[in-house]
């Protein structure tokens, strides 16, 4: 399961920050998961309680940016909405382009107390 190293990770950097400056524990934590990043929501917060218990993240608030698929046809460089990786541009039907949105997979902001 992919979304338990994702998760993992994430706890880890979160613990190493509050860490860095001497907190007690995260209180907001602000991701951005693109709809192409390969995480699968429903895995993601079906070991997302596993993960924080016992942690600096163990009660806070979480909060998810889902941005769509972008793209644009290497082609016509026609900018599109994708909702899969190999979706065609719909100007030309050109299979060539470059994602330029959608596949995101940051930390944006912790709040720590």
């Amino acid at each position: 399961m992919h979304e338990l190293s994702v998760v993992t990770s994430i706890v880890k950097i979160v613990q190493q920050e509050v860490n860095k400056i001497n907190g007690k524990k995260a209180l907001e934590l602000y991701l951005e998961i693109g709809k192409l990043s390969g995480v699968e929501m429903d895995s993601f917060y079906f070991v997302w309680p596993q993960c924080i218990e016992g942690s600096a993240l163990s009660d806070v608030k979480l909060f998810i940016e889902e941005p769509i698929g972008k793209a644009q046809c290497a082609e016509c460089e026609t900018k599109f909405q994708i909702d899969k990786s190999f979706d065609s541009c719909p100007n030309c039907n050109s299979p060539f382009k470059e994602i330029i949105a959608g596949k995101e997979l940051k930390i944006k902001k912790i709040i720590i107390k």
